[in-house]
């Protein structure tokens, strides 16, 4: 196991990987015709960045013009801007312990608050937090316990119009990813609820790894993806006056896939204004309808993790494995 050392908290320039402008990867099928209203499927998928360990959680910031991701096992936050590819922004971004901790301790999913703050699931902390741009000295926590217990490590986080905010908490930044697991005290893999007043509630524990989340154009349905790969499937939750969940439905599976021999779970989800869901996924990154039909599939050739929209809306930001990819669609992203 390698010694794993972290640096003080900083705020860098560094140049972290070269912007590859002409290399392209992967290709972008075509499962229902109306797909091609959303992107052409002759659309060059980029690589605009690499080098990376697993990148994740892609966000735009609107002010500033740039994006920010995640390399979780490295503990490091990136910034991407087309000028001058991706440089080092923060670290340590998830776990600012002094000794080796899990193989994936920094932050992962990552959102732009109403307030204009970086809000980021630490999974080495263990705890959602909150943080204005450029100031990591003045980060606080918004969550890490649930009835005197430490959460797992959560993995992703989106706030509704209301000021709410909902993640997930399934246990892949644990020192045991879950497995023979002393350091986990929740005997569940939770989906959560921040109210505007701060309570922290349970608003469901009976999936087996929750994961991407994300709420249609007008809020009244949470989708949550698994990915554990025996249970592949989207659930959509019906959501209250009160903010709180009821009871889900199966939204999508993946069974037709599989008839194909493409398998696997589902991790970070945005959807597009006319609220098609854009989901990594089993064979890359699935366009599915708001009636649940699969319209698409982004095929990278590497596993992917989330998906984010920047520039004006209509580029599609895909963390793939090591690589940081970029592709144009003719839709644009909800805001």
């Amino acid at each position: 196991m390698k010694k794993f050392i972290l640096p003080l908290i900083t705020i860098l320039g560094l140049q972290a990987s070269v912007q590859a402008q002409n290399k392209t990867i992967g290709k972008i099928h075509v499962y229902d015709e109306s797909v091609k209203t959303l992107i052409d499927p002759s659309t060059p998928i980029e690589i605009v960045a690499e080098g990376y360990t697993w990148s994740e959680g892609p966000v735009w910031v609107k002010k500033g013009g740039y994006l920010l991701f995640s390399d979780v096992p490295e503990n490091k936050i990136y910034k991407w801007t087309a000028e001058k590819g991706a440089e080092l922004y923060l670290t340590p971004s998830g776990y600012t312990g002094s000794t080796y901790y899990s193989y994936e301790p920094g932050a992962n999913g990552l959102i732009i608050n109403q307030k204009g703050n970086l809000v980021s699931a630490e999974h080495g902390n263990r705890r959602i937090a909150e943080m204005p741009l450029g100031k990591p000295e003045l980060k606080k926590s918004l969550s890490g316990v649930w009835e005197g217990k430490k959460l797992n490590s959560p993995n992703d986080v989106i706030q509704a119009k209301n000021g709410d905010y909902y993640f997930t908490d399934p246990p892949y930044g644990l020192p045991g990813r879950g497995k023979e697991e002393p350091a986990k005290e929740l005997p569940f893999q939770g989906v959560f609820r921040i109210s505007k007043k701060g309570d922290m509630i349970l608003q469901y524990d009976k999936m087996a790894r929750p994961n991407g989340l994300a709420m249609n154009p007008d809020e009244s349905i949470l989708y949550v993806g698994s990915s554990e790969p025996q249970e592949s499937h989207i659930l959509a939750f019906p959501v209250g006056k009160d903010g709180n969940l009821g009871e889900p439905k199966v939204f999508f599976d993946a069974s037709e896939l599989a008839k194909q021999g493409i398998r696997g779970g589902y991790d970070g989800m945005k959807l597009d204004q006319q609220g098609n869901i854009w989901t990594t996924g089993p064979g890359g990154i699935l366009v599915i309808s708001p009636a649940g039909k699969l319209l698409g599939r982004i095929e990278t050739g590497n596993p992917n993790s989330n998906v984010g929209f920047g520039e004006d809306g209509s580029t599609l930001f895909i963390t793939s494995k090591m690589n940081l990819l970029r592709v144009k669609t003719k839709t644009k992203g909800l805001k």
